[in-house]
């Protein structure tokens, strides 16, 4: 947790270093998938990751990926402050961007 402050304010922030989670690699989709390829996307995914059906350590945070993934993408309105801010990090931070997308694509792969 890193904490900082601004001298214009003079208020506190607390800014948690999170990794940046892309729901639609999460759900393995386009961010031009409709309804219907998100809730088959999901349904697939989350078979795949349940932790009754895979013994996988890491099947528990990934299936909670998957959940949240879905939750988010599924209603229009969450889906919609999601994409927007998705573009506005993209052009705010587009090196940190390319590496994430990097990082998130070819960990998959390995």
């Amino acid at each position: 947790m890193q904490f900082s402050v601004r001298p214009d304010t003079r208020c506190l922030l607390i800014q948690q270093s999170m990794p940046h989670k892309d729901h639609y690699s999460a759900l393995g989709l386009s961010s031009s998938a409709t309804l219907a390829d998100i809730k088959k996307a999901y349904r697939q995914q989350a078979a795949l990751h349940h932790p009754d059906r895979n013994a996988s350590p890491q099947a528990p945070m990934r299936f909670r990926a998957v959940q949240e993934a879905y939750d988010v993408l599924s209603d229009p309105q969450q889906r919609k402050a999601y994409d927007d801010n998705r573009q506005r990090n993209l052009l705010d931070s587009p090196l940190e961007t390319a590496r994430g997308i990097w990082g998130d694509y070819f960990g998959q792969l390995v």
